[in-house]
């Protein structure tokens, strides 16, 4: 499994409809530290696929989602349970500080 791309028309039922966690991360192309943490969420969504989605949103092309959810700051990530945002983290870390952070947050 690989990551998904969201957007503002599909955000309710691919984040918020979910049946199981979803991650969100917001990121934009001019990024870098969105670039950085990219391949780490590719690797994540493979290895904890059965257990959370990992999804991308790209802040520039879907400016409504982010403004909803007070994203301020890219790389912003948030794991959505049940409708709700369970936990936030802002900015770029290395693979297996997201993954602790994952797991302690499902």
């Amino acid at each position: 499994m690989s990551t998904t791309a969201v957007t503002d028309s599909s955000f309710e039922g691919d984040v918020i409809d979910a049946s199981k966690p979803v991650l969100v991360d917001f990121w934009a192309e001019w990024c870098g530290p969105c670039k950085q943490i990219g391949p780490a969420l590719e690797e994540l969504a493979a290895e904890l696929g059965d257990d959370i989605q990992i999804t991308k949103i790209n802040i520039d092309d879907n400016p409504q989602t982010p403004t909803k959810y007070g994203v301020r700051g890219v790389p912003t990530m948030m794991i959505f349970q049940d409708g709700q945002v369970a936990a936030t983290k802002v900015g770029a870390m290395p693979k297996n500080q997201i993954k602790e952070w994952i797991q302690s947050n499902i």
